[in-house]
């Protein structure tokens, strides 16, 4: 099973709304050979973190589910796929925290999310996932029993020990 955090806070490349952005994003990653889109939260609508007067993101983390038992792609291979879907999307690596068309990051992989990894690229779980309320109540949709490996506390305990960071469901469902 892989965590996918989707984002972004600017028109694609097409001049396509954030949300049709992400949604598009979505539907690549069920693209990806040898993984299938399991599950996709509710879409967020969530306030720039750190605060920067940017436009809010639209946020939702994606379930990937391997096809083949054993054929769990390698976590670096898999941040290239992303990196390309992004660069699909007019993604421009500027700065940091910078503004973006669309963002996917892995927060979590393996059995049950479970892979910790310090190095290299990507670090696992995602290492400021638990800080951030846009990853953290999307997941729980997604995943409500899931349980950071390292830190050992559900998404929802973890959810709940962060300050209000002006998230709000955009609608529905994916």
């Amino acid at each position: 099973m892989i965590f996918i955090g989707i984002g972004g806070n600017l028109a694609g490349g097409d001049g396509a709304a954030p949300v049709e952005t992400c949604r598009r994003a979505a539907a690549r990653l069920d693209a990806i050979p040898g993984l299938r889109l399991r599950a996709l939260s509710r879409w967020y609508l969530t306030d720039p973190m750190p605060p920067s007067g940017q436009p809010p993101y639209v946020n939702a983390v994606a379930v990937l589910w391997v096809e083949r038992p054993g054929s769990e792609p390698e976590p670096g291979g898999l941040l290239a796929t992303l990196q390309a879907i992004e660069a699909l999307a007019g993604r421009v690596r500027a700065e940091r925290n910078a503004a973006r068309t669309l963002d996917l990051d892995i927060i979590a992989m393996a059995d049950g999310g479970q892979m910790v990894r310090d190095a290299p690229d990507p670090i696992l779980p995602h290492p400021r996932a638990h800080l951030r309320a846009f990853v953290l109540a999307p997941l729980l949709d997604v995943a409500p029993a899931w349980v950071h490996p390292v830190l050992g506390l559900t998404a929802g305990a973890l959810l709940r020990a962060l300050p209000e960071q002006g998230i709000r469901v955009l609608d529905g469902g994916g």
